[in-house]
């Protein structure tokens, strides 16, 4: 019996074809999306980076709160700056400004805060009230808007 010489496989050629495709594919997803992201305007930014730097000062209130360091100058820049921020919903999301609750949730929001800086928080008691409230007044928005 004459043995025939087998050939060779073609499993390692269609393999590293497999993963060359791959790595192209990747490589053209991940310039696909940043092509998308490079086109985005400040205003396709805004609302998302607004409500990034208002959950950082609320989650600083409440580090600050842990950490037993209540005094005023470490409460109030938290609260100052969560005041101004306070101000940007309607800008941040124009296609809500007409609407009656966005705008009674932001403006409830700024009344919360506007109370904060009046009669500043004493103690880290009051500094724990005034992120539940801070906290309140964000959830119900959110609530309404956010799903």
């Amino acid at each position: 019996m004459s043995s025939q010489p087998t050939s060779p496989s073609n499993a390692p050629r269609y393999l590293f074809l497999f993963l060359l495709g791959l790595v192209i594919g990747v490589i053209g997803l991940v310039m696909v999306l940043r092509a998308v992201e490079g086109r985005k305007t400040w205003q396709d930014r805004f609302p998302e980076a607004a409500m990034h730097v208002m959950e950082a000062h609320v989650q600083e209130l409440r580090v600050t709160a842990a950490a037993n360091r209540c005094n005023a100058t470490d409460v109030l820049p938290h609260l100052q700056t969560l005041r101004y921020l306070a101000n940007d919903p309607e800008l941040a999301f124009p296609e809500l400004r007409d609407d009656a609750r966005f705008t009674k949730h932001a403006g409830e929001l700024r009344a919360t805060l506007d109370g904060l800086l009046a009669t500043p928080p004493l103690g880290c008691p009051g500094v724990e009230a005034a992120s539940k409230q801070i906290g309140v007044a964000c959830k119900a928005c959110h609530q309404d808007f956010r799903g």
